[in-house]
């Protein structure tokens, strides 16, 4: 999991970052409103944790850039103010925690758990979509350029864990372990097989291919 911390006093910065790391999360720090903008739009954060005195744009402003630019990642604001109007002001523009300093730093820890937890589900949930392929995870429903795709229960799985790491080369052993649930057996051409079946029914009727071989490593899908 990879944070973004926006804090411009550097010790706290530095403590936090370090107590994160210790937990194994993986933390960024931007010291101003403009270089979060643009690590936000460079790179994939998972949870933005974001200072409201900021120097040049306060948190609250770079809050709305975030989420005018339609990042939905979850946000938790952190400031040493403790006014009722501050903590409306930042939910009212789409933060979705808040936590005021000083804090304990096992508080900010189980805080940021939570959010990382619900905006996980919230992820899983949202519908995929590759080109005119789109996956609905909640409905298991399946379409491409409008038109339904009957599915297995296994050439669904198959699908929805090849889309979800979309661009990616997937080799024979990552998808046995995450479809199959099982260490992969080099004998068998099952992955093979379902690829295939996957193929005649994503990839058959369309000139564009979302399917692909990568020789002698694995398969992936792509735009």
């Amino acid at each position: 999991m990879k944070i973004l911390l926006v804090e411009d006093e550097r010790k706290v910065a530095n403590l936090i970052k370090k107590g994160f790391e210790e937990e194994g999360l993986m933390v960024d720090i931007a010291e101003d409103g403009e270089t979060a903008l643009e690590k936000v739009s460079a790179d994939g954060y998972d949870l933005i944790i974001l200072d409201i005195m900021l120097p040049g744009k306060d948190g609250i402003e770079v809050l709305k850039e975030i989420r005018a630019k339609g990042i939905m990642k979850p946000i938790m604001m952190l400031t040493a103010k403790d006014t009722t109007t501050d903590k409306v002001l930042g939910l009212d523009a789409g933060a979705d925690d808040y936590i005021t300093k000083p804090f304990v730093f096992e508080e900010l820890l189980a805080r940021v758990r939570a959010l990382l937890r619900r905006g996980h589900a919230i992820e899983k949930a949202q519908p995929i979509q590759i080109h005119d392929l789109v996956i609905d995870p909640v409905t298991r429903k399946v379409t491409r350029a409008g038109k339904e795709i009957e599915l297995t229960t296994k050439e669904y799985g198959l699908l929805e864990y090849m889309a979800r790491n979309k661009n990616r080369i997937l080799t024979r052993t990552m998808i046995a372990e995450n479809v199959w649930d099982y260490q992969f057996d080099s004998l068998t051409n099952i992955i093979d097989v379902y690829i295939n079946y996957l193929r005649k029914k994503i990839d058959k009727d369309h000139q564009k291919k979302l399917i692909h071989t990568v020789r002698g490593v694995g398969y992936m899908i792509k735009e």
